[in-house]
């Protein structure tokens, strides 16, 4: 009987004790609860939004993408990526001719009719919108399981993670804030309470006055707004900026001098990309944010115990 010759990986394999796969393939669950299935981990990766594009970075998979929408401009390695389009407008012949094996798209701002036609091609879509803090950390895993990058997606997960946790933590007990997000003004949009932004005001103490509103993006009228009289008022813009230099979209609303906002002085503006890309940079905006409503609280007139004292 002739004996059976094993390859040297395999009986280095055997002898460590490990199973050897039956094949390479990776699969995953995403944020649409679709099952991701590749016969090989990805090596050319399109991403179809900045937030993915941070994340493929973020899990340790720069250097497999070949294509990235508008805007996307973080790490700064991002800049030189080949451009297949924006959110709303995408290339496709550009992002077929790139030969992608794996297509990361932004569930809720691309279109649905695009993302049939590469369905149709038989391009794999991992569908990636975290709509929870913890949300993140788990597309970093998924992405580091598809990009076969696990050992640097679970460091950056865990990373992430025990930085939320310690601003959740320090926020625990913090008074309540009641907090507007302001999205756009003209119309004036905010955000519901399924959106990741609400988990943020969440972690900060703060509560969106509009978090029952039906649709994840809601037009609300001013006088609405007035009626909920929130404690603070929020929006984005490049950079950080307060009561004292607020930008047109904030200092309009001192037309309203009585809303408990505009009378405090409680008026801010966040980094837009550290809060609405929802990526590990949001532990960022979440510190601003949490700062910021910290200082709504000092702004609030002293209580009767406190002067008698």
């Amino acid at each position: 009987m002739r004996s059976l010759r094993l390859a040297p990986a395999l009986a280095c394999a055997l002898a460590l004790g490990v199973a050897p796969r039956a094949n390479a393939s990776v699969s995953v669950t995403d944020d649409a609860g679709q099952r991701v299935t590749l016969a090989t981990p990805a090596r050319r990766v399109v991403a179809l939004s900045p937030h993915a594009v941070e994340l493929v970075y973020a899990a340790g998979g720069g250097a497999k993408l070949v294509g990235a929408v508008s805007y996307s401009d973080y790490p700064s390695a991002a800049k030189a990526l080949p451009r297949v389009g924006d959110n709303n407008a995408l290339d496709l012949e550009r992002i077929v001719a790139l030969k992608p094996d794996l297509v990361i798209v932004w569930r809720h701002g691309n279109d649905e009719r695009q993302l049939d036609r590469l369905r149709a091609l038989g391009i794999a879509l991992y569908h990636s919108e975290p709509r929870k803090l913890d949300d993140v950390a788990t597309d970093l895993l998924a992405l580091g399981t598809l990009l076969d990058t696990s050992a640097q997606a679970e460091a950056a997960a865990a990373d992430y993670r025990a930085k939320i946790a310690a601003l959740r933590a320090h926020y625990a007990e913090r008074a309540p804030v009641s907090v507007f997000y302001q999205v756009w003004d003209d119309p004036l949009m905010t955000l519901n309470g399924t959106h990741i932004v609400s988990d943020i005001i969440a972690l900060c103490g703060g509560r969106n006055v509009f978090a029952r509103l039906a649709p994840l993006v809601p037009t609300v009228s001013r006088e609405a707004v007035v009626a909920a009289d929130p404690e603070a008022i929020v929006t984005t813009s490049q950079g950080a900026t307060h009561a004292d230099a607020p930008l047109p979209s904030l200092a309009s609303w001192r037309a309203w001098p009585r809303m408990t906002a505009v009378a405090r002085g409680n008026l801010f503006a966040i980094d837009g990309d550290l809060i609405n890309r929802p990526g590990p940079r949001l532990v960022q905006g979440a510190e601003q944010l949490c700062r910021d409503l910290d200082i709504a609280r000092a702004h609030r007139p002293p209580t009767r115990a406190a002067k008698m004292h």
